[in-house]
């Protein structure tokens, strides 16, 4: 869009009256981010927002109904340090001497079928894959010029 002179005594007039930034744009024939963004680079005057409210203009809310109590869980400062075994059988702990590598997460097998399950051969450096499911999974974007040749 290109900002005339006409166009923009129209936004200083429009923005002036108070008109929303939404109804300035209908009316100018532009977006309202249009409108937002010129507005800020001509340094016009903020706008109050409408969500936030005068104090002493903003009606009072009504109580929220009161909720009945539940049962409450234990404090958190109980679990910590406490075994996780579900990840410990998931992620059994590397060695120190030796990092395991990253498994492929290559999923072999229909999901939800009991014999589904990932590769889990070594990734390759940078690659959730080991390098035979790397070079299925990543494909050379072939030169324009080769396909014409």
């Amino acid at each position: 869009m290109e900002w005339t002179d006409e166009t923009i005594a129209k936004l200083r007039t429009l923005w002036a009256e108070g008109l929303s930034t939404a109804e300035i744009g209908r009316r100018l024939n532009i977006s309202k981010n249009a409108v937002v963004g010129k507005a800020h680079r001509l340094n016009l005057p903020a706008r109050p927002s409408p969500i936030r409210r005068l104090e002493g203009a903003a009606t009072p809310r009504p109580a929220a109904p009161k909720r009945a109590q539940g049962p409450t869980l234990p404090p958190l400062t109980a679990s910590i340090g406490a075994p996780v075994p579900v990840l410990r059988a998931i992620m059994p702990a590397a060695k120190s001497s030796s990092p395991r590598a990253t498994p492929c997460c290559w999923p072999i097998g229909e999901p939800g079928k009991p014999s589904f399950h990932f590769c889990n051969a070594a990734a390759a450096t940078g690659k959730p894959y080991c390098e035979e499911h790397a070079a299925i999974a990543y494909v050379r974007v072939r030169d324009k010029r080769e396909d014409a040749a």
